[in-house]
């Protein structure tokens, strides 16, 4: 069969699907339910503070994505970059990282949805729902691409629309708009630092940093997608600017909310921060109203997560360091045997979840924060060697349709801003467990690629 007979990824992607689709990536449970942790560490100013610098290293990463997605737009993307100018064994250790974030996150995604449905069916047990939740997710990423993306804008739109609602009731209430619902005044915005600045250290901020990175990731799902993009050098950049500065209204707006009208004390991660909040405000049907949203929120994060995984392990045999198998695609341009692989994995993660969650489960969760980091590095670090060679090669910057600005500033900036959050874990008691699990999970991927991938090459 000639090269031109064979199935393609399909160009269907517009921007208004790539803007969802990494905005249904991002908003998850990290902002739904683990802001309350947040808030409790590091405090109400500790936390915006946080919030803002996680949101700059996101902003800078995805500037480093930019240049290098618009100028080579493959499905899989970084991993790509990683391997071609940081190191090939390096660039197979980030697809695997990145693989296993999104797998491990589609167990505890469909764990999660399953006991939110306890709320209005508490005589169904949780894995029936879970797994029905599966079947969904898989057929909605089984079916055409374009059938994928309409999903996830609908998904994330949803999601979206309660965010807005949400910080517009929320910054009423903080201002005396809306009454508080035992009619106490508005706090303003005296709860900020009713108890004191940093209650707790302004290292808090830092150590809870991973938290908030791992509340951005997903992020760069823009660049994974670039393979399926329509024209683009004109989407990438557009999603990129879009998504950017709508991720730090609703971040940073959603937090300044929460921090405002949560104290300090009653914030945590017993019950999601916004449900709180709507119950103070006295919003009725609050609860369960965030319970569907949330359930939307999860489901649309699954979504995002079973493409990336799917592309990973494409990405991965197209390169031929994996059976070739995961690389075939069917004629709408899905690589199923991928998605299936990916989904057992979900399985598996949904299992250990089930049956050992004080030990398996936390520890595949903490590689999974790590690994974002590590990916967003990886980004960071292939965009600063690429504009090297593309200059000592002959190339001239103003050719470039999309350029990284401020080279090398803001690739070696993101760099050691996703490396301080790194070193800000070895502090935190409840985060460690993420260098002890993800650095011999490192290990054993460069161990892997020169012991099996290596040894075919020769």
């Amino acid at each position: 069969m000639g090269n031109e007979e064979k199935p393609q990824f399909q160009r269907k992607m517009q921007t208004r699907h790539i803007v969802m689709l990494s905005l249904g990536g991002v908003i998850g449970t990290g902002l739904f339910l683990s802001s309350g942790y947040t808030i409790q560490q590091a405090g109400p100013i500790g936390t915006i503070l946080s919030y803002m610098v996680g949101a700059i290293a996101v902003y800078l990463v995805m500037l480093c994505l930019g240049e290098l997605s618009v100028h080579m737009p493959e499905t899989g993307a970084f991993h790509s970059y990683a391997a071609k100018y940081i190191g090939p064994a390096t660039g197979y250790t980030v697809a695997w990282l990145y693989w296993l974030t999104w797998t491990v996150a589609l167990g505890s995604e469909f764990t999660a949805a399953g006991l939110l449905m306890q709320r209005w069916f508490p005589d169904i047990s949780v894995w029936i729902w879970s797994a029905l939740f599966a079947v969904l997710i898989f057929v909605l990423n089984a079916i055409t691409v374009r059938f994928f993306a309409e999903s996830e804008f609908w998904f994330s739109s949803v999601k979206v629309l309660t965010i807005v609602l949400f910080i517009l009731i929320g910054a009423g209430a903080v201002f005396g708009f809306v009454p508080m619902a035992d009619g106490a005044p508005a706090p303003l915005l005296s709860n900020l630092t009713s108890a004191g600045w940093f209650p707790n250290g302004a290292f808090a901020i830092v150590m809870t940093m991973l938290a908030v990175n791992f509340a951005f990731s997903g992020t760069e799902l823009i660049g994974i997608a670039a393979g399926e993009a329509d024209n683009p050098e004109k989407t990438i950049p557009k999603a990129i600017h879009t998504t950017l500065w709508r991720l730090v209204i609703f971040f940073i707006g959603t937090i300044v909310v929460l921090s405002a009208l949560l104290p300090m004390e009653v914030a945590g991660v017993t019950e999601s921060p916004f449900v709180a909040v709507l119950d103070r405000i006295g919003v009725p049907y609050a609860a369960d109203v965030m319970n569907f949203v949330i359930l939307t929120a999860i489901l649309s994060a699954a979504n995002s997560g079973l493409y990336a995984s799917a592309r990973m392990l494409w990405s991965l045999a197209d390169k031929k360091t994996i059976p070739p198998m995961f690389g075939r695609l069917t004629d709408k341009g899905i690589p199923l045997n991928a998605l299936i692989f990916s989904m057992l994995g979900g399985g598996l993660a949904l299992f250990s979840s089930i049956v050992a969650p004080d030990t398996v489960y936390i520890a595949l969760v903490s590689i999974s924060g790590l690994a974002v980091v590590v990916v967003w590095m990886s980004i960071s670090a292939s965009q600063l060697m690429f504009r090297r060679e593309y200059v000592r090669n002959g190339g001239a910057v103003k050719d470039l349709v999309y350029r990284t600005p401020l080279y090398p500033l803001v690739p070696i900036a993101s760099f050691l801003l996703c490396l301080a959050s790194l070193v800000g874990i070895a502090f935190d008691p409840a985060q460690r467990v993420a260098l002890y699990c993800g650095a011999p999970f490192i290990i054993l991927c460069y161990i892997s690629y020169h012991l099996t991938v290596r040894k075919k090459a020769r």
